[in-house]
């Protein structure tokens, strides 16, 4: 039986619909980085033995019993205490074995089947640094922002901060610091340092000492907090990345700039479990270890963005836990836009950003305050170059993206690598730069805007074959202005602003209208808790149609709502940006099905209200 017009319209329109969401599907959804090898992991572990100390570390089953953890104690002859008092849960323990044994011990426990891992303990170490005082200039900077020193901070305009600050300020997105500790305090002989006055520092912990003061008696922990989250905008000092970012300071180096990996596996852990959405670790060593691997793996599924120093060897291959799968390797470029001759490279490298270098004097250097060197009794503005320093202002970008709704970590660092630019002058090749160089306003509006156009063609095409589909039925729905800016702001609401008028768009009632209405959730809880699955939903639309769909003037625009937020929820369905609080997994087919039955539910809305 031939089709009429209408008809061949209708099927021709959900073939389109259906042909875009594949699209969607292949081209946006996040790719997942391999990272080293197993094989090249294999490789390092066992060229790396000989250079393990005496310790091991043995991570038990989380269900093992007291009476299971005294019967190996017994059987190997070994004391396991709790790496630190926030081990327990996870029941990570270690023990020194006479280095005679340790390998015949190691291989024992190995074979257990209560026990995860049993390997030796690492030393990781932060870069070496000599920071370069830098004084207060004579003159005042009059531009934005006004901090004195802003003028010498080349690498915060080489990732384009100044209209980044337009556009984002991080949206309370906690970052957690795992470093020598920071100078957040007034205790005893620490001090907190003055630029860092009026952040918001959240559950600190010593994993080295373990204890709840996790000060800096470095210097390498604070200078790196500052490029993450320098006050800025304060007449005083220096500036940072994010303006509205919290600081989870968890010490794991000690004031010689070395920790064991098994306090660094337990930070990890410890971040992921206590609210942090991304982590930076401006700190590695050239061999692996399973726990930390474990660690970065647990922290990436639990939705925790993980941004790594590749390390300052120079050499053709990223230290760990840069290499690791799940975790962002950062090499390093100086003022010129050149990779700095410190920066390991190699298909491992992610992303470059600004670590500096100091060999020509101060000026090279990246500039934070943070305490003397080694002395947490004095305090200033020191120049220092590394990796080390290259990482945090990953990581600060990063958490403007995640302050932008976008919690996947697997899509954070896909827009990170999107966003990258080529460097200016210079040869570009991905074992330098990887991606590229970070571009900061670039990131933050693909993160606001690039998914809203999708998001509002997505909604077009919907509505265009439920009214095919009514007018197929003899129901004569047109495609009129009520209808169509139901569609738009249910969909993608104003998504293109950002990209016209930037500063206009970071106005709180404005900004909420550049998302569809689903993602209006973000004005309320704020970006780092993205995901409420009520706004996520068929009810929002259902309250709408229940109060407007009695009167005829509403009736389209409440229709054309409900197919926007159905077009919402497609996306999201199959491009995982974020995971859904209090549905299991993180962003994962649990998520997919609430979002694909609520679009299911809010597209038979519309087609009932459009039938009235």
């Amino acid at each position: 039986m031939d089709q009429t017009p209408q008809s061949k319209r209708s099927t021709i329109l959900w073939f389109l619909l259906l042909v875009a969401v594949v699209f969607l599907w292949w081209y946006l959804r996040p790719h997942e980085d391999a990272g080293a090898s197993d094989a090249q992991i294999a490789a390092d572990r066992a060229a790396g033995i000989s250079t393990d100390p005496d310790d091991i570390l043995v991570d038990l089953r989380d269900d093992t019993s007291a009476a299971t953890v005294a019967a190996i104690e017994r059987e190997f002859g070994i004391d396991l205490v709790l790496v630190s008092s926030q081990s327990r849960d996870e029941q990570f323990y270690r023990a020194h074995v006479d280095a005679s044994r340790r390998d015949a011990v190691l291989h024992a426990l190995s074979r257990r089947p209560d026990i995860e891992v049993a390997e030796p303990d690492s030393l990781f170490a932060a870069s070496p640094t000599e920071g370069v005082e830098v004084l207060p200039p004579e003159r005042t900077w009059e531009g934005f922002p006004n901090d004195p020193m802003y003028e010498r901070q080349w690498h915060l305009r080489q990732i384009g901060m100044p209209a980044a600050w337009k556009l984002a300020d991080g949206g309370g997105v906690i970052v957690a610091v795992l470093d020598t500790g920071v100078a957040y305090e007034d205790f005893q002989k620490f001090h907190q340092v003055e630029d860092l006055k009026g952040i918001t520092f959240v559950k600190p912990y010593d994993f080295v000492d373990n204890d709840t003061h996790a000060n800096d008696d470095h210097g390498h922990g604070t200078h790196v907090t500052g490029s993450i989250a320098q006050v800025t905008n304060n007449k005083i000092g220096v500036a940072g990345v994010g303006r509205n970012i919290r600081i989870m300071p968890l010490k794991v180096l000690g004031g010689n700039g070395s920790g064991s990996v098994a306090g660094i596996a337990d930070a990890i852990r410890y971040a992921a479990d206590n609210g942090a959405k991304v982590i930076n670790m401006s700190l590695g060593g050239p061999f692996p270890s399973k726990a930390l691997k474990n660690a970065v793996a647990y922290a990436h599924k639990k939705g925790v963005t993980v941004i790594c120093a590749a390390g300052n060897d120079g050499r053709n291959k990223v230290g760990y836990p840069a290499a690791y799968p799940g975790a962002v390797a950062v090499a390093s470029t100086q003022s010129d836009e050149a990779t700095a001759f410190y920066s390991n490279y190699g298909k491992d490298i992610d992303i470059a950003a600004p670590g500096g270098n100091t060999r020509g004097g101060e000026a090279g250097g990246v500039l934070q305050n943070t305490i003397k060197v080694g002395d947490p009794t004095k305090s200033g503005y020191y120049a220092f170059m590394g990796t080390s320093m290259a990482s945090p202002h990953a990581a600060g970008v990063a958490a403007l993206i995640v302050g932008e709704g976008v919690t996947n970590p697997a899509m954070v660092e896909q827009i990170l690598k999107d966003t990258a630019r080529r460097p200016n002058g210079k040869q570009y090749s991905s074992d330098k730069y990887g991606a590229g160089i970070i571009d900061a306003p670039a990131a933050v509006q693909k993160a606001r805007s690039h998914h809203g156009a999708w998001q509002a063609g997505l909604g077009l095409l919907l509505a265009a074959a439920i009214a095919a589909s009514a007018r197929r039925r003899g129901l004569g729905v047109k495609l009129g202005a009520g209808y169509l800016g139901g569609v738009f702001a249910g969909s993608g609401g104003l998504f293109f602003l950002p990209l016209i008028a930037g500063s206009i768009a970071s106005w709180p009632v404005i900004e909420m209208m550049t998302r569809g209405l689903p993602s209006m959730d973000m004005a309320v809880f704020g970006g780092a808790s993205r995901g409420n699955p009520l706004f996520m939903s068929a009810l929002l639309p259902l309250g709408l149609i229940a109060l407007g769909a009695s009167h005829p003037r509403l009736r389209a625009l409440v229709a054309g709502l409900a197919v926007g937020v159905a077009a919402h929820l497609i996306f999201f369905a199959v491009v995982p940006v974020f995971d859904l609080r209090w549905v299991p997994g993180v962003a994962g087919t649990f998520d997919s099905l609430w979002l694909v039955g609520n679009a299911a539910i809010c597209a038979g809305l519309a087609t009932l209200t459009l039938r009235r």
